[in-house]
């Protein structure tokens, strides 16, 4: 029988969050791949925010590590492509 308690699961669970969060970003590159705006790549970045949040709230949870580090270089990928398509975007 799973475990009930007042609190939700995204604060029992900070590394599932950050691993949400992170596939959310990805998901948001994607999009911002395929329809290159600059409302996309807004809406990317503030994702990327957002996912930084849950890393810090994992990181400081200190269970699967692990997984932690692996989301977090994922995320330091989907940032620096977000990155490099504002710089070809303020080229145009």
């Amino acid at each position: 029988m799973a475990k009930h308690s007042d609190t939700s699961w995204k604060q029992d669970h900070p590394s599932t969050l950050f691993s949400n969060s992170v596939q959310k970003a990805d998901r948001l590159l994607k999009h911002a791949k395929s329809h290159p705006e600059e409302i996309a790549l807004e809406h990317a970045f503030n994702q990327i925010k957002h996912a930084e949040n849950a890393r810090f709230n994992a990181e400081q949870y200190g269970e699967h590590l692990d997984t932690v580090q692996q989301n977090k270089e994922y995320l330091e990928q989907i940032k620096q492509q977000l990155h490099e398509m504002k710089d070809d975007m303020g080229r145009q």
